[in-house]
């Protein structure tokens, strides 16, 4: 019986979806990603926040040499923070052109800068390649696409586990007790759907003030309505069926009902809407970060990188917008064929 479980068959076909499951291949590695985005990135400082001025806006595979001299004061920090979120440099790095050793230390000139200057004390030279060139602050621009991937899927989670906590419970609740109750929920999901979604969260962000934390809530309040209105037209087709009718000959209790015996049969087609929701709740982080409202400078968000750069798109420079554009490009369309993939490995008419 497990074996054929519908659970299991659905796994089974989406495994055999080969667009769906690379997909969900792809989003696995974002997650990998996004995860050890510190451990990863050449720029392992909070926020990938270490600002070379001089080297704004450097081409991709620009390689540049930096002058490295330890720092007198550093700041300690736990071995989790500075795995996780990242640690403060315990060198000052400078980028040179040129260098010379010299008896206890060493001269240099600095990056585009024609005046020699001498530096005396222990000193370390070291090389970096900028893969993806640098923004206009000169902060290299991969260590800012790797620490994007956590907002993103950090306002992906948690908006849409706002909206199904919401959306499941008033869904649920509609569906099975109906009436009056079914009446208010509904009037108040339609006002809620007949707002633009992002004049919503607009709004919300607003009130809420602008942050990381408030996005995460403005997004979640606004993807609620369409789970519920799924969620409520699934429980009025199960509620008739004959083990709902059993449960209630036998005096159950309507919750024990509702989130016993109804609730793990409309989680499919919850799971189905959770990955397309995923997917808007990435749009709309960007959409907020674009227009200056969503996460703040100097936390590093793929909305706010394309409003950064947007205007180079017109100049040789237009892939430090188009670099973020792909990232949000690619995660999107990730979400949403693995949405398609389950929607049809949940069909049990294939």
């Amino acid at each position: 019986m497990k074996a054929n479980s519908l659970n299991i068959l659905a796994w089974k076909k989406l495994r055999k979806d080969k667009l769906s499951f690379l997909a969900l291949v792809f989003i696995f590695l974002c997650v990998l990603l996004g995860v050890f985005a510190v451990v990863l990135s050449p720029d392992s400082t909070p926020m990938a926040n270490e600002m070379h001025i001089e080297l704004a806006t450097q081409k991709p595979l620009t390689k540049i040499l930096f002058l490295e001299i330890p720092k007198q004061d550093i700041e300690q920090v736990s071995f989790m923070e500075g795995l996780f979120i990242g640690k403060p440099s315990t060198v000052n790095r400078i980028p040179i052109d040129k260098y010379t050793a010299i008896k206890n230390g060493v001269t240099y000139f600095p990056y585009q800068s024609e005046f020699m200057q001498t530096f005396i004390g222990s000193y370390n030279i070291k090389s970096q390649t900028f893969y993806f060139g640098t923004d206009i602050y000169g902060r290299d621009l991969l260590s800012r696409i790797l620490n994007g991937i956590r907002i993103s899927l950090s306002v992906g989670f948690i908006a849409v586990f706002i909206s199904l906590f919401i959306g499941i419970t008033l869904g649920l609740i509609a569906g099975y007790f109906r009436g009056k109750t079914d009446d208010i929920i509904m009037w108040f999901v339609n006002v809620v759907w007949s707002i633009p979604t992002l004049l919503m969260v607009i709004a919300i962000t607003l009130a809420l003030g602008k942050g990381f934390w408030q996005v995460f809530v403005a997004v979640g309040l606004t993807m609620w309505v369409e789970v519920t209105r799924i969620v409520r037209g699934q429980v009025l087709s199960i509620r008739e069926l004959e083990y709902v009718e059993a449960g209630k000959a036998l005096a159950y209790k309507p919750f024990r009902i509702i989130f016993k015996h109804i609730l793990p049969n409309v989680i499919g087609p919850v799971i189905v809407i959770s990955a397309a929701n995923f997917a808007a709740a990435i749009l709309i982080e960007a959409g907020l970060s674009f227009l200056g409202i969503g996460a703040q400078p100097p936390i590093p968000s793929w909305g706010g990188m394309i409003k950064d750069h947007y205007s180079y798109i017109i100049m040789d420079k237009a892939y430090l917008a188009i670099i973020p554009g792909m990232a949000i490009m690619s995660l999107v369309l990730a979400f949403m064929l693995l949405g398609n993939g389950l929607r049809d490995a949940f069909d049990v008419k294939n």
